[in-house]
């Protein structure tokens, strides 16, 4: 019981979150509205994604940042690129014949 409990919480908070999400950019006038922002701390962007965004949401090197905001959505992404430059260089070069 106490599972689904937590289950049905989490969804019900997604859902009020994504329906903030949308509605923020509603109340603004058509010309001001930029479909991404801040929910509950988390970033959202609710504009079609490019295929390079959705990439560099995942792997930029470039960027310091461990997390990314989202391509498409509510919160986060990882930046794969950036923890494995964080990752010692004996594992990154290791050939795999030694693994």
């Amino acid at each position: 019981m106490r599972r689904r409990t937590l289950s049905t919480l989490v969804v019900l908070a997604a859902g009020a979150a994504t329906a903030v999400a949308v509605a923020q950019p509603l109340r603004r006038p058509a010309s001001a509205r930029t479909w991404t922002g801040r929910v509950a701390g988390l970033p959202y962007d609710v504009r079609r994604p490019s295929l390079g965004k959705v990439v560099r949401e995942y792997w930029d090197p470039d960027s310091d940042a461990f997390l990314t905001p989202h391509a498409f959505g509510i919160g986060d992404g990882i930046n794969l690129a950036r923890i494995g430059r964080g990752l010692p260089r004996a594992v990154r070069r290791r050939p795999h014949s030694q693994r």
